[in-house]
């Protein structure tokens, strides 16, 4: 009863839209001795960037006995374009002081010799 099933992966858009990404059936033969014992197989899928679509959502493994059916809890996956780009500030930071000590030192010496006078 349990050795004929259906393997369906989809993902779910951030609208809420669902896509089917890959379906396949299986037959899986059990060993003589092996009946009635619990078994646990692995299948896996790799999941590229679909053509034309922003990718981004939570993507599930359902897999359909003949009256049960059961679905993996989801894993979300963020599609970006160029990559993670770390932002650093330092340089701005620096010109930025550099800028305003020069300001302030040229106002102190303006001052000091205004005074003078």
């Amino acid at each position: 009863k349990y050795t004929k099933f259906s393997i369906c992966y989809y993902w779910i858009n951030l609208l809420g839209q669902k896509t089917s990404i890959y379906s396949r059936s299986e037959n899986v033969a059990i060993p003589s001795g092996e009946e009635n014992k619990t078994a646990a197989l692995s299948y896996n899928y790799r999941i590229m960037p679909l053509e034309n679509t922003s990718s981004t959502g939570t993507y599930y493994c359902k897999v359909k006995w003949n009256d049960i059916q059961k679905t993996g809890k989801g894993v979300f996956v963020l599609f970006r374009d160029t990559g993670y780009v770390n932002t650093s500030y330092e340089w701005e930071v620096l010109v930025t002081l550099t800028v305003l000590l020069a300001v302030l030192s040229i106002t102190a010496t303006a001052l000091l010799l205004w005074k003078r006078k």
